[in-house]
């Protein structure tokens, strides 16, 4: 029998109707690792697979849907930034694609959500806080990432365990919870806190399907729970990373070396993405605004995607940065997508069957029976 059809109820969820996946389970859309290969095989595996739209051209994204779409006939998701100055375009070219669910790293305005929904698009965005959930709920969003303060890359303060349920407790759509997860006792605790499924960025990263240096991953797979950090040294707004090479660098260089650093790595992401400087500058009007940042951290963000890339593609770990969750302490293996996936569910349809058979009877000592 397989995992399809023997599925516990408790893992056919709100979220699994909504995203039309067999499982709960959700890829999330890292920069330079969530590609086509990646989010196909989450696809074909029965999870969300999300494509990263965020640091690709609009041609590139073009030509990365018409790849997964001809890898899978399963239902994926792209993620965009909100902050993008042809978001528009990229909204319609999801829509004239046929991609079925838009997640979006910052939360997008009312606006864009409307323009998404009227056009059949399922609406996901990322949050941190739950005045966030509440808003973008308000706005009509079909559901929501909640991300607490453990997960990797741009995150907040709060710990998922105390995160998520706040969330749940107040908004009415279906809730993923992020940061931590890795095995089938997360997804079954996460659901317990009244989530419909979990997300994951870390544990899909070290996997045999995303793009990674082999040589980065065993990087990943020596750290501790303990071997990250929360910065505000890659692009002004907290982040986290692994205690690794540049980190430490930046976190010790004078603010006037971090400026010259980033300089040269914005002209450097410009050059090598073809991205309009014109384009550039107003992305970083946009995210000044958004996140209230200096014009010092606003060039800072524009340094970011050669950071990641120099670590995560070309494994050069002691010049670039590599997110990650702390969960990156529990993770000692790098199987492929489907072997993931099957063994997290394997191991809540355990879980859940154990939890829900009848307890033990007691049996009563011979000198307490009745005559």
């Amino acid at each position: 029998m397989s995992q399809a059809q023997g599925l516990h109820p408790a893992l056919r969820t709100r979220a699994t109707e909504l995203f039309g996946v067999r499982y709960p389970i959700v890829q999330t859309g890292m920069g330079y690792v969530s590609d086509v290969r990646l989010t196909t095989a989450t696809a074909n595996a029965g999870g969300l697979g999300i494509l990263a739209a965020g640091l690709l051209s609009y041609d590139e994204l073009v030509v990365a849907i018409e790849q997964i779409q001809a890898g899978t006939d399963a239902p994926f998701g792209v993620n965009i930034r909100a902050d993008q100055p042809d978001v528009v375009e990229r909204i319609d070219l999801l829509i004239s694609a046929g991609v079925k669910i838009a997640s979006f790293a910052l939360a997008p305005k009312q606006q864009l959500i409307a323009k998404c929904k009227d056009a059949g698009l399922v609406v996901v965005p990322s949050i941190g806080a739950r005045r966030h959930a509440e808003k973008v709920a308000a706005w009509g969003a079909d559901a929501v990432i909640v991300q607490g303060g453990e997960g990797g890359g741009h995150t907040g303060g709060v710990p998922t365990s105390l995160l998520l349920p706040q969330v749940v407790d107040a908004v009415d759509i279906p809730v993923i919870g992020a940061g931590g997860f890795f095995d089938g006792r997360g997804l079954v605790a996460a659901l317990a806190y009244g989530a419909e499924g979990i997300a994951m960025g870390t544990r899909f990263l070290l996997t045999s399907d995303s793009p990674v240096q082999p040589s980065v991953k065993d990087v990943y797979l020596s750290k501790t729970v303990n071997d990250t950090v929360l910065t505000l040294q890659v692009d002004g707004v907290p982040q986290r990373v692994l205690r690794a090479g540049t980190i430490e660098k930046l976190e010790r260089t004078s603010a006037p070396g971090r400026l010259l650093r980033a300089v040269r790595n914005a002209f450097a992401f410009q050059k090598l993405s073809g991205t309009p400087w014109g384009g550039m500058v107003r992305e970083g009007l946009a995210m000044r605004k958004a996140h209230d940042l200096t014009w010092s951290q606003v060039v800072m963000a524009a340094n970011a995607p050669m950071l990641y890339r120099s670590a995560l593609l070309e494994g050069k770990t002691d010049v670039g940065v590599m997110a990650t969750g702390q969960v990156v302490g529990l993770i000692d293996d790098v199987p492929s997508v489907a072997e993931l996936i099957d063994r997290i569910i394997g191991e809540a349809t355990r879980i859940l069957d154990r939890l829900g058979a009848p307890a033990p009877v007691a049996s009563v000592p011979a000198e307490h029976e009745e005559d």
